[in-house]
C-alpha cells in the first residue's frame, strides 16, 4: 500500500540528505504529528516521494530506529515505536477523579451507550442500499436543516411514537444533542436571555455547557413529582431545559398537572420549554406519557438523538421547534457549518423506515427493564433502609440511602473495590434544600450477570464504608 508521509527535502540546503529525512522524521515524532504506531511508507516509497536514492532513506530509518524512535518488523513495515512517547513528557493524562483508575474496574458511572448491541448488519445493509442507490443530488452537499426525506420520514416516526406535533420544514438534523442545545443557546443569548433554568439534580456536563456558551444556569429543585414549576416561577427565567419523560438522574416522571403548568409558566412569561427527550427509547410502555411537545408545540423544543438508541459516534440528533423560532435556528447554523453527514442521514432514514429503529429500541427496552428489576431487588433485599426512585424505565438507577449514609466515604470505598460509581452530590448544582445520599448506578454498559456482581461488591463497600463511620 503506498503510505503517503508530510516530509520535504531543501537540495540546496548544507545538510546531507540523510541528516535532513532523519531530523525532519524525529521532529514529526517530538511533537507528536507522528503517534506511536503510525505507519511508515517503505524505504522505496518515501524514496520514490522525496526523489532521493533509496540508501538515504534506509540510513535515516535505520538511525532513528537505533534511537528507538522507529520499529521494522518483518512482513508488517516501519511504524512509529511505541517507546517514542517516552520522549514527549509534556502530556498528562486528565480525568475529573482525583485517584489513579484501578487497572480493572466495573464502571457504573452515567454518560455512556449500550454500543455492544449496535445493529451492525442491519446498519450495513442500510448503508450500502443507501449508497448504491446515490445519485449526484445524494452525494452533494444537502441543506444545513438536513436531508428533506430524512425530515419527513423522522417527522411521521416521531409524531408516532412520542406525539411531537411539527412539520417537516421545523425539524432539524443536528450533530446529536449537543449541537441542538448549542444553537438554542445562541437564539436565546440573541434574543436577550441571560439564564436558562435546569433540573437540579440534573446532568452536570450540560451545565458546563450552557455556561460555556454564555448563559447562566439556574438551578430548579425536583422533587418525586418532577420539576418544581412553582420554584420556576419565581426564579425569573424565562426558559428552562427539562427532561419531563425520564428525569435525569432520579427517573421520575413529571406529573401531569406539573406539565399543565409548565406549559402554562412559557406562555405567561413569553418563554420556551427545551425537552430533552433522551430516554425515550427505553421508556416502558406503561411509564410512557406522550411528548411533553405536544401540549405546546408553540412553546416547547423538542430534542432527541440516536446516541443512546444506536452509538454517539453516528452523531444524529433532531430539534422540533416553532415555526419563528426555528427561523432564527437556521440562521444561526449557516453561520456554523453546512449541515450534517447526509448519507448517515439517509442510512438512519431507511432504519426507521424499514421498522429497524423500533425493532432495536425494543429489544433494548426489555434488556435494560431486566437490568433495571435486578438492582430493585438487589437494593430491597440487601441494602436495608434504601430507596429506588422512578418507575421501572430508564438507563440508570436513582438509589437513596439512609440518612446517616456518608456517601462520599462510600463512593471511594467501592472504587478501592474496582466499582466507579457517583453519588448524588455529583449531580447537584445547590445544597438547598439538601438530599438525602444517594448513588446514581448506571446499567448501560453492563450485563445482567456483570450487574449482579457488581452489585454484591458494592454491597460489601456499603458494609465496610457503615463500619468506618460507626454505624
Amino acid at each position: 500500500m503506498p503510505w503517503h508521509l508530510v516530509l520535504t527535502v531543501d537540495r540546496g540546503a548544507r545538510l546531507p540528505l540523510t541528516v535532513q529525512v532523519r531530523n525532519g522524521l524525529r521532529a514529526l515524532i517530538e511533537d507528536t504529528t507522528l503517534w506511536p504506531g503510525t505507519r511508515l511508507p517503505s524505504t522505496r516509497q518515501l524514496a520514490a516521494d522525496l526523489g532521493v536514492s533509496r540508501s538515504v532513506v534506509v540510513e535515516a530509518y535505520e538511525q532513528l530506529s537505533a534511537e528507538g524512535y522507529l520499529e521494522t518488523r518483518a512482513g508488517s513495515g516501519t511504524t512509529v515505536s511505541a517507546r517514542a512517547a517516552s520522549h514527549d513528557t509534556s502530556s498528562t493524562l486528565v480525568t475529573d477523579d482525583p485517584e489513579p483508575l484501578p487497572e480493572a474496574v466495573c464502571d457504573l458511572r452515567t454518560g455512556t451507550s449500550n454500543v455492544v448491541d449496535f445493529p451492525r448488519q442491519e446498519w450495513i445493509r442500510c448503508v450500502t442500499a443507501v449508497v448504491n442507490g446515490a445519485g449526484r443530488q445524494e452525494l452533494g452537499y444537502s441543506p444545513p436543516a438536513g436531508v428533506p426525506l430524512t425530515r419527513r420520514v423522522l417527522t411521521g416516526y416521531l409524531g408516532r411514537v412520542r406525539g411531537v406535533r411539527v412539520r417537516p420544514e421545523d425539524l432539524m438534523m443536528t450533530a446529536g444533542f449537543a449541537q441542538g442545545l448549542a444553537l438554542i443557546c445562541a437564539v436565546l443569548l440573541d434574543r436577550g436571555h441571560t439564564a436558562l433554568g435546569v433540573e437540579d439534580p440534573g446532568h452536570p456536563g450540560e451545565r458546563e455547557f450552557i455556561t460555556s456558551a454564555g448563559l447562566r444556569p439556574v438551578g430548579i429543585p425536583v422533587d418525586e413529582d418532577g420539576l418544581r414549576v412553582d420554584l420556576l416561577e419565581d426564579s425569573g427565567v424565562r426558559a428552562v431545559l427539562v427532561t419531563p419523560g425520564n428525569q435525569f438522574p432520579t427517573g421520575v416522571r413529571l406529573a401531569p398537572d406539573r406539565r399543565e403548568r409548565l406549559v402554562a409558566w412559557a406562555r405567561a412569561v413569553d418563554g420556551y420549554v427545551i425537552e430533552d427527550d433522551f430516554d425515550s427509547s427505553f421508556l416502558h410502555r406503561a411509564d410512557r406519557l406522550p411528548s411533553l411537545q405536544s401540549l405546546a408545540p408553540d412553546r416547547v423544543v423538542y430534542a432527541g438523538s440516536a446516541s443512546k438508541a444506536l452509538a454517539p459516534a453516528l452523531r444524529l440528533g433532531w430539534l422540533a421547534a416553532p415555526s419563528e423560532l426555528m427561523a432564527s435556528v437556521e440562521g444561526v447554523r449557516a453561520g456554523w457549518d453546512i449541515g450534517c453527514s447526509g448519507l448517515e442521514q439517509l442510512a438512519f432514514t431507511r432504519f426507521v423506515d424499514t421498522g429497524g429503529f423500533d425493532r432495536h429500541q425494543r429489544a433494548l427496552r426489555a434488556e435494560f427493564h431486566r437490568r433495571r428489576q435486578v438492582l430493585r431487588q438487589h437494593a430491597a433485599t440487601h441494602l436495608p433502609g434504601s430507596r429506588l426512585l422512578g418507575r421501572n424505565s430508564g438507563l440508570q438507577g436513582y438509589l437513596e440511602l439512609p440518612p446517616d449514609t456518608d456517601e462520599t466515604t462510600l463512593v471511594r470505598t467501592a472504587r478501592r473495590h474496582h466499582i466507579l460509581v457517583r453519588g448524588g452530590q455529583f449531580y447537584t448544582l445547590t445544597t438547598t434544600p439538601r438530599r438525602p445520599p444517594a448513588l446514581v448506578i448506571s446499567y448501560a454498559t453492563t450485563t445482567t450477570t456483570a450487574l449482579t456482581r457488581a452489585l454484591t461488591t458494592l454491597t460489601t463497600a456499603y458494609t465496610e464504608s457503615s463500619t468506618r463511620q460507626g454505624l
